[in-house]
């Protein structure tokens, strides 16, 4: 078994999709880093990797078995063991994990530049392991609070984030199925349209409307958000968390 040592990890919670755990240069000031004085290291083909990075499934039984009580973290001079912690590679991609005790990838981070240097100078001349675990059965459906990753391509951390947060508006919006509502929300989005949809129905003119702002950023995008979240006290709060000043 391979292990890294010193290694900061800032952990991102519960995210199935892999474009949500940030990678080093979009950490944050107010970020929790941790430091594992000690984590194993292991090298698995490219699908069993994907998985992990963006399910939020069973690991193998096997990987289980293998990592158990061999990673510790260190917390105010202590040196705490972690059950299931381990730091896993395809030799392209690289991704640290802790289970948090449950036998699913729980809390996922990227490591810093310097350390990912040195997994691949560890795993430059090692075969991958041979894990068989339970795949997902079909192909992953992406849906509007489960983006695909090609809708978040290009964007910024703070962009993911307002993004995911329009689309959680937009499918509240689709619960009231209110016409009147529904258009006045597309003539906001484009202003132009205001004729061509007053005699749509509810359910096109939102398909429209989520069709046309789920791919790219723009102000417009910014626009439409903020508005939509306005009065909304849970999701005025995710906005004003993401539109305060970050430093990363």
């Amino acid at each position: 078994m391979l292990y890294l040592h010193d290694v900061w990890v800032n952990w991102f919670e519960g995210e199935e999709n892999g474009y949500n755990v940030c990678h080093f240069f979009e950490w944050r000031k107010d970020d929790t880093i941790e430091l594992l004085d000690q984590v194993p290291l292991v090298k698995v083909d490219s699908e069993l990797f994907h998985y992990i990075e963006n399910e939020l499934l069973e690991l193998p039984p096997k990987l289980m078995e293998d990592i158990y009580q061999k990673a510790y973290i260190r917390k105010n001079h202590e040196r705490i063991q972690l059950d299931y912690c381990f730091v896993v590679s395809d030799g392209t991609g690289i991704l640290a994990v802790d289970t948090i005790g449950y036998n699913i990838p729980i809390r996922k981070s990227r490591l810093i530049p310097r350390q990912e240097q040195m997994v691949y100078d560890m795993l430059a001349n090692v075969e991958a392991e041979k894990y068989e675990y339970r795949s997902a059965s079909q192909q992953k459906e992406h849906h509007i609070l489960s983006p695909s990753p090609y809708m978040m391509s290009g964007l910024t951390r703070k962009e993911r984030q307002l993004k995911q947060l329009l689309f959680m508006a937009l499918d509240q919006l689709h619960t009231t199925r209110n016409a009147a509502e529904i258009r006045y929300w597309y003539t906001e989005w484009d202003p132009s349209a205001y004729q061509d949809i007053q005699s749509l129905p509810f359910e096109d003119v939102w398909a429209r409307l989520y069709e046309e702002a789920k791919y790219g950023w723009t102000q417009k995008h910014e626009q439409l958000c903020e508005r939509l979240v306005k009065g909304q006290p849970f999701f005025e709060k995710l906005w004003e968390m993401e539109k305060e000043p970050k430093v990363n």
